[in-house]
């Protein structure tokens, strides 16, 4: 098994694929990359079991056909060190014995039999669902969500993003019990409705290689795995099993109270203030009144405290609302528009964040948050 490839290229694939290894996998032969050549075209997989990333390159000179796990770690690093050059890499596969010739050396490294690589899961054809979706919107859907995804031993179903299909939109749906982001899509949908909670790792591969896609993306699930098929890539991924809570229940339907702030602002102000929060609550207080909002915080123990005023647009009555400073600061720092609307109906209930200005005219995007108790 013979092939040539360029470094620069090889490198960045790989870059890609390397992201799903785990550090503490369950078996030794995931710590390999599985090159399988066919057709001049190398295609180079990396799993952990509960996802998987195939990349695949074409090549121009490449001779047999065969499978070999190669070192990850030890491929990854040395070709960092290349600079752009073609590499030779002949690979015997009786004793998996690779050698990279480049242009000024030879590398010698031992791989392991590819046939010892986990098979992808098969989707079942009875339960089996497929659509066609933008990659631009699979982006934004998980790019607007991925954040609010919890890390609960307890509540594994908390920690993904839940994907919910309609004729009419398309729904991502995440949440860690104190945010939740709703991000939906009116310009897509599916002929029935469906869903599945796609885990946060997936998600996050997802993110790092579709900005590079400008196809459409092919997605198929059933009730276990879920494959997402690009031009260059495909994840397939292990679901998270459960039913993802009601989360149309905690949306607040009735808030009479509406803030209109610039976004920026705010934001700059809540990172300066929150310094002075107390360390354990990172309890910020929001009062607002005719058009101005008054965000201050105090730490008693260290007799520390600060206080800061801004212009907004405000109709509704006069509220003070405490919040968590990190998550709200998160929520903001994860809307794009230039002035944000909040929401509000009263101390004790969620408040709703919307940004004005849209990126897309079919987009909808609602971001939750639990108020704290002020302690008066």
């Amino acid at each position: 098994m013979k092939f040539v490839i360029s470094s620069t290229e090889l490198l960045s694939h790989l870059q890609a694929v390397s992201r799903v290894i785990s550090s503490k996998n369950t078996l030794p032969i995931l710590d390999n990359f599985l090159f399988k050549l066919s057709n001049k075209e190398l295609e180079i997989t990396a799993s952990d079991l509960e996802s998987t990333l195939i990349t695949r390159i074409a090549l121009e000179n490449a001779s047999e056909e065969g499978s070999i796990a190669i070192p990850a770690r030890i491929l990854n690093d040395a070709l960092k060190e290349f600079p752009e050059q073609p590499l030779t890499f002949e690979i015997n596969l009786d004793n998996f014995a690779v050698v990279i010739n480049s242009e000024t050396g030879k590398f010698n490294i031992v791989g392991q039999n590819g046939s010892d690589f986990p098979q992808l899961p098969d989707l079942k054809d009875e339960q089996k669902i497929s659509f066609k979706l933008s990659s631009d919107v699979l982006l934004a859907g998980i790019s607007n969500t991925i954040f609010a995804t919890a890390d609960d031993e307890l509540r594994p179903v908390m920690n993904g993003i839940f994907i919910e299909l309609s004729p009419d939109n398309l729904t991502f749906v995440a949440s860690d019990a104190h945010k939740l982001v709703r991000y939906r899509r009116t310009d897509a949908g599916t002929e029935t409705e469906s869903s599945f909670i796609l885990p946060r790792k997936p998600a996050s591969l997802l993110k790092n290689i579709l900005p590079g896609e400008s196809n459409e993306v092919i997605v198929e699930f059933d009730d276990k795995n879920a494959y997402f098929i690009l031009e260059k890539y495909k994840l397939v991924s292990r679901l998270i099993d459960g039913n993802y809570p009601s989360y149309t229940s905690v949306i607040p339907s009735d808030n009479p109270n509406k803030l209109t702030i610039d976004r920026v602002e705010f934001y700059n102000a809540l990172k300066r203030v929150s310094v002075f929060s107390n360390q354990a609550s990172n309890l910020i207080k929001l009062k607002i009144s005719g058009n101005q909002i008054n965000i201050s915080a105090q730490d008693l123990d260290f007799s520390v405290s600060a206080y800061e005023r801004l212009n907004c647009q405000y109709d509704g009555e006069e509220m003070e609302i405490g919040f968590k400073s990190i998550f709200l600061i998160e929520i903001l720092s994860n809307i794009t528009s230039e002035n944000v609307i909040m929401e509000l109906s009263d101390p004790t209930r969620a408040g709703l964040l919307f940004p004005v200005e849209k990126e897309e005219d079919n987009e909808d995007v609602l971001m939750l948050l639990m108020p704290m108790m002020i302690n008066t």
